[in-house]
């Protein structure tokens, strides 16, 4: 599949509700829509970081200004007969994983249109559906959490995520426990917390909790280790794991015993199958993760999830949850805490584009030379 022209594009995309995490409140995404052109055929991905570095190191300006001046310059007018010698392209660049990845997805989505293939079937997914839960903010209350808990398992939603932060943690998981026992609840700390909070934890446990995301350093796995040999509950790692090696060594000194795996924070959809394999030779599970993704990255991590390890329900609710208006024309919506996937070729999905334009900030259009 030869490339032969590319499009970033800036989009301002209101979100429906007030989402406050141990980062602070985003009330917007601003989101980079890439379009890779070849063979008449369109490859889509959007980008998941922000203007501000809080979830990992990767900014919105940066990662413009690395697919204009160097990642796209270096793949366009150039023909790849799979993703993985696209990925040898631009590897040997360190870091910005998700910028990367935003490139090494859209190929995917271009290659699989070539195929006429959806990319969960090229990949090697074993469904068609995939579990899904929701995620829930920090909120005024603890009354205002579990009215939003209770609308969350009437829809049948199989999973209840919680994020927490010092001084919002313990109370209300354990309130959240009460008054819904059987309900399958994780808490989410977004590294909010060291190991000097060792006795929140083990107060954690008694929440019943199927595991705690995330809660010491987005860098660190070493002190993740002791803290999980310290509790009960199982940890799930999520900014910790950028690469396959990382899972790997994760999960070789015992760091945790679930992964999140978000495929734009290792680098894109060939190396969410690694690190998925990885944690299947150890017989650990992943579960799809969510960083307010539109259409195009929801479907994206939606085609991932099909693959055999994803046992444990994602982040991938229905895209009406969380904005008014979608950026693709087919609307990804969950029935019975069930995902399906799309089965169209590449992603599956199609730009709804009268929408773009009205929300667009900036483009760029680049050709080979």
């Amino acid at each position: 599949m030869k490339i032969e022209a590319a499009e970033l594009r800036l989009i301002s995309l209101p979100l429906k509700f007030r989402f406050e995490t141990s980062f602070g409140v985003q009330t917007e995404r601003h989101i980079i829509v890439l379009t890779l052109y070849g063979e008449g055929l369109e490859g889509y991905a959007e980008t998941v970081m922000e203007y501000t570095p809080h979830y990992r190191e990767e900014t919105i300006p940066g990662a413009w200004a690395l697919l204009e001046g160097l990642l796209l310059p270096r793949v366009l007018g150039r023909e790849f007969a799979n993703p993985e010698l696209l990925w040898g392209e631009i590897s040997s660049y360190r870091g910005n994983k998700m910028t990367k990845a935003a490139l090494e997805m859209a190929f995917w989505d271009l290659w699989c249109k070539g195929l006429g293939q959806p990319i969960w079937k090229v990949l090697g997914g074993v469904r068609q559906e995939i579990p899904v839960g929701i995620s829930l903010g920090i909120e005024a209350s603890i009354e205002t959490t579990l009215e939003k808990v209770a609308k969350g398992l009437s829809d049948g939603y199989k999973r209840i995520k919680l994020k927490i932060k010092p001084g919002w943690d313990v109370k209300v998981a354990l309130a959240v426990r009460e008054a819904f026992p059987e309900a399958n609840l994780t808490v989410d700390a977004n590294s909010a917390y060291s190991l000097n909070d060792i006795a929140t934890f083990r107060a954690l446990d008694a929440a019943q909790l199927d595991y705690i995301e995330q809660p010491l350093a987005y860098d660190d796995l070493l002190d993740h280790a002791k803290l999980q040999s310290a509790i009960a509950t199982s940890i799930c790692l999520d900014e910790s794991i950028t690469s396959p090696e990382d899972a790997r060594k994760a999960l070789e000194i015992g760091a945790g015993r679930v992964i999140n795996l978000k495929p734009a924070r290792v680098g894109g959809i060939l190396q969410s199958r690694k690190v998925h394999d990885i944690a299947q030779s150890y017989g650990l599970p992943v579960w799809m993760g969510g960083m307010l993704e539109a259409g195009i990255g929801r479907a994206a991590n939606i085609h991932v999830a099909t693959l055999p390890m994803f046992v444990k329900p994602g982040d991938t609710s229905s895209a009406s949850r969380y904005w008014q208006e979608d950026i693709v024309e087919e609307a990804l919506e969950a029935r019975g805490g069930m995902m399906p996937v799309p089965q169209g070729p590449g992603l599956g999905v199609t730009l709804k584009r009268d929408f773009l334009k009205r929300i667009t900030e900036k483009t760029a259009y680049l050709t080979s030379r």
